[in-house]
């Protein structure tokens, strides 16, 4: 199954729709974002469709580009695709998901942030079709009039609602009034933009449809929201986050990129398909029924999922290397072609678990009876059963030294 070639945009309004489905969470209001598609195909003007992020960590991780591809799906459409970077609200800090005030970001941190996050934004999105804008050139403007004239249009009863906030209410954990201007400031972007869809995951649902209020406050027809869901990280529970070490980064060597995708749990892979790639929906149920009846093999379908995010990342020619170093290493048991050289010099028979703490394959010796025991030690791919095993020693030679899935040293005796 080829990415590729289902990277052709569709025109006519049901095809778009259809292709912006895949992945959503959902279209507030699916009916305004039809209407919205008919109007753009009639006039021929295309729609002004934003993300906006604050940056305030460097890196992006695969949970990142999400949200990125839906950008990036309305740019393939010939929509303008506009990035906002909150360079101003990064400094507030959007509390979703927090359960106390979070530490602003200086601007100093937020600029350094910014310029990385970019350079890997274009890995995704067109560089010469992107609006990029900084929420800075207008939030920073605003005087104390703006200000208060802004909070005149929302009511404090419907800030409240916001889950976080009632959350911390209950507990009688505190909120700071900056927080409560958060999503106030952020709907300012959706204005200033002029935006007929704004993308979000699902924890910025509230900011958005925040957008859409103050849109019509301000006299503007308001923008549609289009959600997407969080991305679970390797581990299979949480959400992809580099603290919890649960992540796949973008900028990864793709030999660690394919090697964490391969670690995800099985039934994982199919939202991964849904949200990290541009295989059809229709053709991914077809895939998972393959290996539910048994005719494919789940490996294989973890397989090409990790090569088709991997090249799409990297190139074609870096995810099929990466494949094959994983099915040698890792399926055939054999040695990386870069399996390091160790030279030993000839001499009497040496204890086989002596030799692994010797190598660095063990840290002692009972951790390296332990992995024999289990199955986990191989010379020239065959399994050594006996932890009282000596190797021969006495002659020049060489043989592949295996100690449990990932360590392979060529010994050279000399």
């Amino acid at each position: 199954m080829s990415d590729a070639q289902h990277k052709s945009a569709p025109k006519s309004v049901d095809d778009q729709l259809a292709y912006l489905r895949k992945g959503a969470a959902e279209i507030i209001p699916e009916a305004e974002l039809r209407a919205k598609l008919e109007q753009s195909v009639k006039s021929g003007k295309p729609l002004r469709v934003y993300l906006g992020v604050d940056p305030t960590a460097p890196d992006i991780h695969l949970g990142h580009t999400v949200v990125l591809r839906k950008l990036k799906h309305f740019q393939d459409m010939g929509h303008t695709a506009i990035f906002l970077i909150g360079d101003f609200s990064a400094m507030i800090g959007d509390p979703t998901g927090q359960s106390e005030t979070r530490p602003p970001l200086s601007r100093e941190q937020v600029e350094a942030n910014a310029q990385t996050y970019l350079a890997q934004v274009y890995k995704i999105l067109d560089r010469d079709k992107t609006e990029v804008r900084y929420n800075s050139e207008w939030l920073g403007k605003m005087s104390s009039y703006d200000v208060v004239r802004l909070c005149g249009h929302y009511r404090l009863a419907r800030m409240l609602e916001r889950e976080d906030f009632r959350s911390r209410l209950e507990k009688n954990l505190s909120i700071s009034v900056h927080e409560l201007l958060y999503p106030l400031l952020t709907a300012c972007d959706a204005v200033e933009l002029k935006s007929d869809v704004e993308l979000g995951a699902t924890e910025q649902k509230f900011n958005l449809l925040a957008g859409r209020e103050i849109q019509r406050e301000y006299g503007q027809v308001s923008q549609v929201a289009l959600t997407v869901p969080i991305l679970v990280g390797t581990d299979g529970k949480r959400k992809m986050s580099k603290s919890l070490s649960n992540y796949v980064g973008i900028t990864e060597p793709p030999g660690e990129m394919f090697g964490k995708l391969m670690s995800i749990p099985d039934e994982l892979m199919w939202s991964y398909y849904e949200l990290c790639t541009d295989v059809p929906s229709d053709d991914i149920a077809k895939f998972q029924q393959a290996v539910n009846a048994g005719k494919l093999h789940p490996m294989d379908a973890k397989m090409e999922l990790a090569r088709l995010i991997v090249g799409g990342f990297h190139s074609e020619d870096a995810a099929k290397k990466a494949r094959d170093t994983f099915q040698r290493v890792f399926r055939d048991r054999q040695a990386p072609e870069t399996a390091p050289a160790r030279k030993l010099p000839a001499g009497a028979p040496k204890r086989l678990v002596a030799l692994l703490v010797e190598l660095s394959l063990a840290p002692s010796r009972s951790e390296a009876e332990r992995l024999v025991k289990q199955g986990g030690v191989e010379i020239d791919g065959n399994r050594v059963a006996d932890v009282k095993k000596e190797v021969d020693l006495s002659r020049p030679y060489e043989f592949l030294l295996r100690a449990g899935k990932k360590k392979f040293i060529r010994v050279v005796v000399e």
